[in-house]
């Protein structure tokens, strides 16, 4: 596994990876260490960005030094003696944390639809619920800056945060702006607060050493999200759904948004989710967008895509007075960095 993730995964786009993960891969001493943790936390991503952290917390400075002069050779020794010295750090982490990927191509395609969404429902304002909420960052997606292939452009063209997206298809990508949001709730089963050292270290940690254009880029988006930190919910998204929509103001559409995050749930689950979003749907109009694998979210349209086919299904549902409404608007590809849309305005 590690040395797939060294000459596969990690290849073209982090060598300082690469040659690391290689490297452990070669060290019968340092994979028995790796067997201390629980079979689903020896994944490289989680045992490199557990290593990260504790460079990132001066914890393991020849590791933090090797890192910061992206040397592969010195941060392959470095690594292998902080995971044989530190073993039972390396796999409390491990343990304790889960890898985020907070990719910011989720923006750009979820601006589109929401303001699509509150097109649909002649909203004026809308109320952000992110499940699995990559530490809040796509609550402020009406914060950031996005800039389309096309020449298109939405958000705020101010903002610290400036993204990109490739276009694909005739389509364009609709002009609209988004409302005003008047509320921004994250659920996850264990948020990330970036106002948190601890919690904000780790988001750095999960990200590649050799990567400084997406650590400029989380740290922007940090920092923009510590001016208004959203409100955090800590719990399952199907328990935790109807407090969320209750911190909506009155009068405001609330959209609810899930970004590659029903993959984890069970079937029941994500039909349960889909009756909660039903139910709150009693008293007022609810959205919900999503950006799933083919076949993930309930009641989205899959356009005859076969599962597992690479790309992802951008799906809008309004549930409104007992009816629901539910189009597939576009597909997207690399989380989010490269998009068709499809829905007719």
């Amino acid at each position: 596994m590690y040395r797939h993730f060294g000459e596969v995964d990690a290849a073209d786009t982090s060598p300082l990876y690469a040659r690391v993960a290689i490297a452990l891969s070669e060290s019968g001493e340092v994979l028995r260490a790796i067997e201390a943790a629980p079979a689903r936390k020896r994944h490289p991503t989680v045992v490199l960005a557990a290593l990260h952290d504790l460079a990132l917390a001066g914890r393991a400075p020849a590791l933090a030094a090797a890192y910061a002069a992206a040397d592969g050779d010195a941060a392959a020794d470095a690594a292998i003696d902080t995971l044989l010295r530190m073993t039972d750090s390396v796999v409390a982490i491990a343990v304790r944390r889960k890898t985020r990927a907070n990719e910011t191509g989720r923006c750009a395609v979820l601006y589109p639809a929401i303001a699509e969404a509150a097109r649909w429902a002649g909203a004026n304002a809308v109320g952000l619920i992110d499940v699995g909420c990559s530490a809040g960052l796509n609550l402020n997606v009406d914060r950031v800056g996005i800039t389309y292939s096309s020449g298109q452009s939405l958000g705020d063209p101010s903002s610290p945060v400036q993204l990109s997206s490739s276009v694909v298809g005739a389509r364009p990508i609709p002009a609209r702006a988004m409302p005003e949001v008047v509320g921004r709730v994250g659920v996850d089963l264990d948020p990330v607060d970036v106002t948190d050292a601890d919690d904000a270290r780790w988001l750095r940690a999960c990200l590649w050493p050799d990567q400084p254009e997406r650590i400029a880029r989380l740290e922007a988006e940090m920092a923009l999200a510590a001016t208004a930190p959203p409100l955090l919910l800590r719990g399952d998204a199907v328990e935790v759904l109807p407090d969320a929509f209750a911190h909506v103001p009155a009068g405001a559409l609330p959209v609810v948004t899930t970004t590659w995050a029903l993959s984890r749930f069970p079937l029941e689950s994500r039909l349960r989710f889909l009756n909660r979003l039903d139910e709150a749907a009693t008293g007022r109009a609810v959205a919900w967008v999503s950006v799933e694998g083919v076949g993930v979210g309930p009641a989205i349209p899959t356009l005859g895509d076969r599962r597992a086919s690479g790309h992802s299904i951008i799906g809008l549902a309004l549930f409104e007075q007992s009816a629901l409404r539910a189009e597939a608007i576009g597909r997207c590809w690399s989380r989010g960095r490269l998009l068709s849309w499809l829905a007719v305005s």
